[in-house]
């Protein structure tokens, strides 16, 4: 009887941790990052920095997406009902997650051109081989690059080292390298999935 009780109360109280988000499990079934979605004021010259530029592949296209009457577009994406998504492409970039990058139309589009420090602002990390390279690679395309190659020395990024640099509508990337990994590999439980050894 005091093992039934047990049992019971132990599921009413994994019933209850479970209907309040208190379980810090994770999204059932969570396997990783699939793609980072951005949107750009024009699909060809995007397409032509990550494709022509940058290097990734294209996967596919489709669009538009819009709904004349309805809310879709609200329900689904939180956007204006209004709102048309004139394309959607998909590019693979090397070894990392997916780039999904919309061309929007819509009554209320605004343009963030955000920089590092705004809130809600982001950046995408390509892994590269050598900075350096990288760096004279992006001059010569005439891409805007910030100061480096900076080599980071001291605390947990030790070991890497890195570039901003700026797509032609604003957004910023980032090149980063780390050859023979960062310091903080050798106390840590976690180490962080990386291009350079996908499978690691």
């Amino acid at each position: 009887m005091k093992k039934h009780i047990t049992a019971c109360a132990f599921a009413i109280t994994t019933a209850l941790l479970g209907a309040t988000g208190a379980s810090a499990d994770g999204i059932p079934g969570m396997r990783g990052h699939d793609h980072t979605g951005i949107t750009v004021p024009d699909m060809k010259q995007a397409l032509d920095f990550f494709v022509g530029v940058v290097g990734c592949e294209k996967a596919m296209s489709f669009g538009p997406i819009s709904d004349d009457k309805g809310t879709l577009m609200t329900d689904l994406v939180g956007v204006d009902a209004r709102a048309k998504i004139d394309q959607v492409t998909l590019v693979r970039c090397g070894y990392g997650s997916n780039i999904e990058i919309f061309q929007y139309e819509a009554p209320d589009q605004r343009d963030l051109k955000a920089r590092n420090s705004d809130i809600g602002a982001f950046h995408i990390a390509l892994y590269v081989d050598d900075v350096g390279v990288a760096k004279t690679y992006l001059d010569s395309k005439g891409v805007a690059t910030r100061m480096g190659p900076v080599p980071m020395n001291d605390g947990p990024i030790a070991g890497q080292t890195i570039l901003y640099f700026q797509a032609p509508w604003g957004l910023q990337l980032e090149a980063i390298s780390y050859p023979k990994g960062m310091a903080y590999e050798k106390d840590s439980k976690v180490i962080l999935w990386s291009p350079k050894d996908p499978a690691k």
